[in-house]
């Protein structure tokens, strides 16, 4: 639907202007809308008003341009440049503006640089570079309708130098300039070097400044060479100056090297420099050395040796080496000591002795471990001078002494010295041993005889050098020095002395003689008489009746070395000592009979050879009877006790099975207290029955018994000794054994215990039996009787039972059995778990995320507990390595997260009881970062930030917060504030106008969180100026805070001897005043207390705790406001001390707070 349109607006009427304003309006409007607006002020007269406006634009147009400062002439050298300038004041910027050089314009970009055009400000400039007289001439500058002018006039003054060329002095290497400027340009400058023209090249450098005036001349690596004149001409003109060098010091890269060198050794000095054109000079002790046999000296580019040839002591000393080089005084000098030491050699092989017969040539010979030693060469002491019949070789360390012909007068002791090495030798002439021949046919012919107890001495001579070996031997055999036999040598004898011979010495007796020449044999016989040797072997018996004796025997094996003239019998009665004599036989007959002897006897013969020396040793015979021989009795038994009382004892015994041949006559009945070896008989005559009681004896002694046979040989052999008896009256068998019980039982043991039986006599010990349960045999449990009450049974199967029964025994016998009435099982006494705290199982354990979570337990029970581990009351499963034992268990985490930290318990059971016990874990990482951060200006020119908890604030009691901020213009992070407890900080110090970034961090003892970074910047605002703003009055706010605590303290328990700290943290304005307290006493300004309170954190450390510091501790604060308290319970105890364990333990899981 279209809308009706309303009549047209009423145009609105201008107010009538004059023509001055009417022109001032068309001034600012467009040239189109000229007409428009004339037509809207009523002026009707359009192209007057144009006109008019036109003259006034120009007029305005002519006012544009105000010449502050007009163009100057300007005088200008040659080669110079030279400056026109005006300073202009224009109303339009972009008015253009012409340089003309008469009336041509200059064209700029097509002047190849000659002309520059500057403007700097109102300041407008024409630079003419290069002036010249072709730009002689008027300089203008039109701006408009503005022409300015100026003359330039160009000044040619005569070529000359404006300095003198100085001389340069520059270090070797260096690089040398010189440098010249000329009043103006020339074509032709030279640099000559020495008179002759320098070009550029690697050495020489020309250079030419811009405008053409200085000119440099740059000599690189300056050498010693380039010492000279240098010169600058141009033209006609020459300026010289002389180039000096500074020498580069001479250094030793390294240096002489002290040297010690043996005697007649090479020593060697090297040294090298830093440069090799270098004059060089080596002296010893200060004086100039030169080349020669003894020195040969070498200098090879940087390397200079000297070398010492065959050194002796003498050439010991200091040695230095003197480096020169040219336009340089300095002399550079490196010196080191020479030490010559004594050569000293030692033998490698050294001389052995020398035999050689007389006539033949003999030769001595030492190697030393030195060819460069020479020694001497002495006999008997002496040096050796006479040199007839002796050479002296020497060839390298081989050192030789050769004798032509031996003789007796170059026998001796030769000896080889030299510096640290001596040998010696002996030479000597060898002959074969030789003996007369007369002495060998006379030995040979003649034995030697000697009476047995005398003494054999044989001497034989002989001749024979060096001394021979002298060996004795006898039937073959050496003989060697003993007591009764002594050998003697001398120089031209040998004697061989038998002290007391006897008959075995006689036989052959050999001498032997050597030595390296030769050898000799001499045989004697040696006859040695004496008694002869007893008969030979066992005497035969050819006839033994009651009546008459017959014997055989065998001649002598040796006579004595002399004939045997008879044989002498004797005998004896069998335990008789004397012998007698019964007969005689010549030394031919080996028989002999005797009728005096008496049937039964036993009788011993013996017989004897005699010769001219004496009787020889007897053969004895064995005992031999005359008849059937009558033997004593044999053994009788044992007696046996049937009777006692304290005063006698009744024994019997049975008689010997074997009578001898004789019937037995009676017994001999002997006793003896026991333990003692002294046998007594009870009788003086023979006890003719088998049954004897003994009288007469003491009451409470211990006694054995024994018997012995007799017949007409005599009493045979005692019998086997009675059992022993105590003689006192009879004694009753204990009764029954009361009160048995077990004491104690093991896997392996069960220990019982006893009462003495209250009936019959005292028992001397108990007989404990056992059986297993599966077995009706009873078995002594010892293999004697038990002294004491009780017994431990030991090697027993576990968890078996057994059953028990005791009996007392004593010498009157055996009581009747007392049985345990139940089996007992092998198995320690039933007890309920409990854990070993002994075994240093902590209540609280800290461990870093990736170490190792190792809980050992101890503990006790029987039967052994079952063992669960638990987290957070939940059975542990997954991760963990779980080691089991009877008295222990392990859990064990390899690698641990965060999320292992958590209560572990460890829960035991048995069929008597449980128990249970928990470890707080605290697997501390680094902590997570804070969240949420949120930015208020509260305060001007400060920034509030607040953040949400990290989530291990609560679980860590050392995590707080870093503050950092940081402009916007730069990269780096400042910190605001460390150890901030709470979730709100305000950041102070920060510039109006500027831009910032805050960060928080969380940080605990392993370290810093990730940052939480501010998102945008935030500006802090500047005080508006100019600017009006109208504001609410203003209202105080009460920042009065009353003082509480965040975080209070904690109890803590520590071992004897370390340190406690304890901290809590605290907010309150104004800021409370802190006050520590011990129980109820003020320990702020104790000094045996360290406390620091900063930033609302109080901490307060205990040094090396003892038992005095456990107690109440309270932390007060207080401002006008109010006031607070806090406190904590500090435990100290010993490593051992287990009674305190489970209380601390309580109480540090009551008191787990942020820290």
């Amino acid at each position: 639907m279209l809308k009706k349109r309303g009549p047209p607006a009423p145009k609105k009427k201008m107010k009538v202007v004059d023509e001055k304003e009417m022109l001032e309006i068309l001034s600012k409007v467009p040239k189109k809308d000229f007409e428009k607006v004339c037509m809207e002020y009523g002026f009707t007269d359009f192209r007057g008003l144009l006109k008019k406006l036109k003259e006034m634009k120009k007029k305005v147009e002519v006012e544009a341009v105000k010449v502050l400062k007009p163009l100057e002439d300007v005088s200008a050298k040659v080669d110079s440049t030279a400056v026109f300038e005006t300073i202009l004041e224009l109303k339009d910027p972009n008015t253009k503006m012409t340089w003309y050089k008469g009336n041509e314009p200059l064209r700029i970009q097509y002047c190849l640089g000659k002309y520059e055009i500057k403007q700097m400000g109102t300041k407008h400039m024409l630079y003419i570079l290069n002036v010249n007289e072709k730009d002689l001439d008027t300089y203008s500058l039109v701006v408009a309708d503005k022409k300015l002018s100026a003359q330039l006039k160009v000044i040619d003054e005569p070529l000359k130098f404006l300095a003198e060329l100085k001389p340069v002095k520059v270090t070797e290497r260096q690089t040398a300039v010189f440098e010249i400027r000329l009043s103006k340009k020339v074509p032709n400058f030279t640099w000559k070097f020495n008179g002759k023209d320098l070009k550029r090249d690697d050495k020489f450098e020309i250079i030419t400044s811009d405008d053409g005036l200085t000119h440099t001349l740059k000599i690189k690596d300056v050498r010693p060479s380039d010492i000279g004149e240098f010169s600058a001409q141009a033209g006609d003109l020459v300026q010289k100056a002389p180039l000096f060098i500074e020498r580069i010091p001479i250094k030793f890269v390294s240096n002489l090297k002290n040297v010690r060198v043996k005697e007649k050794g090479k020593a060697c000095l090297e040294c090298e420099l830093t440069s090799k054109d270098v004059t060089l000079k080596w002296m010893k002790d200060g004086k100039v050395i030169e080349r020669s046999s003894k020195y040969n000296m070498t200098h090879e580019g940087k390397r200079a040796e000297l070398i010492i040839e065959d050194a002796d002591l003498s050439d010991s000393g200091e040695y230095m080496v003197v480096a020169m080089q040219d336009n340089d005084p300095i002399e550079y000098y490196s010196t080191a000591n020479v030490t010559v030491e004594e050569r000293f050699a030692t033998v490698k092989s050294g001389m052995s002795d020398v035999q050689a017969p007389t006539g033949n040539p003999a030769e001595l010979c030492v190697v030393l471990n030195d060819e460069k030693v020479d020694g001497v060469w002495l006999k008997d002491g002496k040096e050796i001078t006479d040199m007839t019949g002796i050479q002296i070789v020497k060839q390298g360390a081989v050192h030789k002494l050769i004798i032509d012909k031996m003789g007796e007068k170059h026998e001796g002791k030769y000896t080889f010295r030299a510096k640290g090495a001596e040998s010696e030798a002996t030479v000597a002439i060898a002959d074969a041993p030789v003996i007369d021949p007369n002495v060998l046919e006379a030995l040979t012919a003649h034995p030697v005889t000697v009476k047995a107890g005398h003494t054999a001495n044989i001497k034989i001579p002989f001749k024979g050098k060096p001394l021979p070996k002298i060996t004795w031997l006898k039937d073959g055999i050496e003989l060697t020095e003993e007591e009764k036999v002594v050998m003697e040598k001398a120089s031209d004898s040998a004697s061989l002395t038998i002290k007391k011979c006897v008959r075995d010495d006689s036989g052959n007796i050999t001498l032997k003689l050597k030595n390296d020449c030769g050898s000799a044999v001499v045989n004697l016989y040696l006859n040695v008489i004496d008694k002869p040797k007893p008969p030979q072997g066992k005497v035969e018996f050819l006839e033994r009746t009651g009546k008459c004796i017959k014997m055989k025997w065998k001649a002598p094996k040796d006579n004595g070395g002399k004939e045997v003239t008879h044989f002498i019998i004797e005998k004896k009665m069998a335990g008789k000592k004397s012998w007698i004599k019964v007969g005689e036989t010549d030394s031919k007959t080996t028989t002999f009979a005797t009728d005096k002897v008496e049937e039964g006897k036993a009788y011993q013969f013996r017989i004897i050879a005699v010769n001219s020396e004496g009787l020889s040793d007897p053969l004895e015979t064995e005992e031999v009877f005359a008849g059937e021989p009558i033997e004593p009795p044999g053994l009788a038994s044992q007696p046996q006790v049937t009777d006692v009382t304290k005063e006698t004892v009744t024994i019997t015994w049975n008689p010997p099975a074997q009578d001898g041949g004789s019937p037995v006559k009676g017994y001999i009945v002997e006793r003896r207290k026991k333990g003692s070896n002294l046998w007594i008989p009870v009788t003086k005559d023979l006890v003719q029955d088998t049954k004897f009681k003994v009288d007469g004896l003491m009451e409470d002694t211990e006694y054995e018994f024994r018997v012995t046979a007799v017949n007409r040989a005599g009493p045979g052999n005692p019998s086997a000794a009675s059992n022993s008896v105590v003689a006192k009256d009879p004694i009753k068998p204990p009764g029954l054994v009361k009160g048995i019980h077990v004491a104690d039982s093991s896997n392996s043991s069960i220990s019982l215990a006893w009462e003495q039986p209250e009936e019959g006599d005292l028992p001397s010990g108990y007989i404990l039996e056992m059986r297993p349960e599966n077995s009706k045999e009873w078995t002594k449990c010892s293999k004697i009787p038990i002294s004491g009450t009780s017994y431990t049974v030991g090697g027993l199967q576990e968890r078996q039972k057994y059953f028990f029964r005791i009996r007392a025994v004593n010498e009157a016998g055996v009581g009747e059995p007392a049985e345990l009435k139940n089996g007992v099982l092998a198995m320690p006494p039933p007890a309920p778990p409990k854990f070993d705290l002994s075994a240093k199982l902590k209540s609280h354990m800290v461990v870093r995320a990736g170490t190792a979570l190792c809980i050992h337990a101890a503990f006790t029970g029987s039967p052994p507990p079952t063992v669960t581990w638990l987290k957070d009351g939940i059975p542990t499963k997954g991760r963990e390595i779980i080691t089991k034992g009877k008295n222990h268990s392990q859990f064990l985490i390899h690698s641990t997260k965060r999320f292992d930290s958590g209560v572990y318990g460890i829960l035991l059971k048995n069929d008597y009881g449980e128990a249970k016990y928990d470890i707080h874990v605290h697997v501390s990482d680094f902590p997570r970062p804070p969240k949420n951060l949120q930015l208020v200006e509260e305060v001007p020119n400060t920034v509030t930030l607040k953040w949400d908890h990290t989530p291990d604030i609560m679980d860590d009691g050392h995590a707080h917060y870093i503050i950092m901020k940081r402009d916007a213009s730069t990269a780096t992070w400042f910190t605001a504030a460390e150890k901030v407890y709470s979730n709100k900080y305000t950041v102070t110090g920060l510039f109006p106008g500027r831009k910032y970034f805050f960060r928080v961090i969380a940080r605990n003892d392993i370290g810093d969180s990730d940052p939480l970074d501010s998102k945008e910047p935030w500006y802090i605002s500047k005080d508006k100026e100019r600017c009006s703003v109208k504001l609410k009055e203003y209202q105080e706010k009460d920042w009065r805070q009353a003082p509480h605590f965040i975080a209070p303290l904690k109890n803590h328990a520590v071992h004897r001897g370390q340190d406690c700290t304890m901290s809590c943290a605290f907010l309150g304005n104004p800021r409370p005043v802190v006050t520590l307290y011990k129980g109820n006493v003020n320990i702020t300004a104790n000094s045996k207390f360290w406390y620091n309170s900063t930033s609302g954190v109080c901490t307060l450390m205990i040094p090396t705790c003892t038992s005095k510091d456990s107690g109440d501790y309270t932390v007060a604060i207080e401002n006008e406001l109010g006031q607070k308290k806090c406190s904590c319970v500090l435990t100290v105890y010993d490593k051992d001390d287990k009674s305190l364990l489970d209380s601390v333990t309580e109480s540090l899981q009551k008191s787990k707070h942020i820290m």
